[in-house]
């Protein structure tokens, strides 16, 4: 007789919540840590969400960016604004309410989640090669094209929602439900253990290629000022961006690590591991790590926290006249509207002199 194999697409992740014997009770958020989670969560992706919004019209509207490494910049800025599109509705579907979800919205949670973190690893791959085109010709900025560089954030995007969907396309464990891993019930361990590894191997490869880089600007430097006293200040502003990427890729690789160690053991069926008692602070780091690359950019760059300054500048002097301009139509709306009350000259003086100070 041929094996019939069932599958469960239909059922609530409830039944798949169940299912795992080490899923218990306990590892949900109760009601108090929920609202508590959900409110400071959503001041954190308010930052997100705004902080990266800047930094993409900084690269915009400051013709000094207008390079492919400040495009790629912006890019890499823009999954970080997905990743906070993602947390919000992450802490708005945990907890009892993932447990009501269907199949497909759990699907849409975790790839909004999958497809960030792969843009990310994606950008700084890519930034990664700009960096060593720019940094062999020694030139503060390559000669990618507009073109090539729109076509490399295609491609970016191309592969990072196609691996966040990878899981709903059919690598899972809908119909083998004993393949299922603890941390995403219907995620199968196999793609766990790959999607770690692949990862984890990546920030091996762009660590050795940015160590490789930064001693090859070292030596250069260090033969150039040998040779030169009133251009090595020009020649440095390589390094300069070079430190950034650096430090931007090295905060990812301290908040992500963890947490793929964590999906590695899950995958691996570890069963002395008590991962579930991980998720929350695994989902902390990965919050901060969004937080963190808006600071790193205007901390490490000065034209770009110059920039942000002024965008800043124009938006509170916008809303200020935004105001001045109301108060004004609220005064000559209320000389214009007809009164049968009795004004002493007092009166009029004063209402004179507010409107002469609006």
């Amino acid at each position: 007789m041929a094996n019939l194999t069932i599958c469960y697409s239909d059922q609530p992740m409830d039944f798949f919540y169940n299912f795992s014997s080490n899923n218990s009770q306990k590892n949900e958020w109760d009601s108090k840590q929920l609202i508590v989670v959900q409110v400071f969560g959503s001041v954190f992706c308010f930052f997100i969400l705004v902080s990266n919004a800047m930094i993409i019209a900084a690269v915009i509207t400051n013709r000094r960016f207008h390079y492919p490494f400040y495009y790629l910049l912006a890019n890499l800025a823009a999954s970080d604004f997905l990743a906070g599109i993602a947390y919000i509705y992450l802490m708005f579907n945990t907890g009892e309410v993932s447990r009501q979800l269907t199949v497909s919205l759990y699907f849409f949670r975790q790839g909004l989640l999958d497809t960030s973190l792969s843009a990310s690893l994606a950008n700084l791959l890519v930034i990664a090669l700009e960096r060593y085109i720019s940094v062999m010709n020694w030139k503060v900025h390559s000669n990618l094209t507009k073109r090539r560089v729109t076509l490399l954030i295609v491609l970016v995007w191309t592969v990072s929602i196609f691996m966040g969907a990878v899981p709903s396309l059919g690598w899972n464990c809908i119909c083998s439900l004993e393949l299922c891993s603890k941390l995403a019930p219907i995620y199968s361990r196999s793609y766990l253990v790959f999607w770690s590894l692949s990862n984890l191997l990546l920030f091996l490869v762009m660590v050795t290629i940015y160590l490789r880089i930064y001693m090859y600007v070292k030596k250069k430097t260090s033969v150039l000022s040998s040779h030169t006293s009133g251009s090595i200040n020009r020649k440095r502003t390589p390094i300069k961006l070079i430190k950034t990427v650096m430090t931007v890729l090295g905060a990812f690789v301290v908040c992500w690590t963890p947490g793929l160690v964590v999906l590695l053991l899950d995958g691996i069926n570890c069963q002395s591991c008590n991962v579930l008692s991980f998720k929350r602070w695994l989902l902390l780091l990965a919050v901060l790590n969004s937080i963190m690359n808006p600071i790193i950019y205007s901390y490490r760059d000065e034209e770009m926290w110059m920039t942000l300054k002024n965008l800043l500048r124009c938006v509170c002097s916008g809303t200020r006249r935004q105001r001045s301009s109301r108060a004004n139509t609220w005064a000559m709306g209320s000389m214009q509207e007809p009164s049968n009350t009795q004004y002493t000259s007092e009166d009029s003086k004063s209402s004179i002199k507010v409107m002469l100070q609006n």
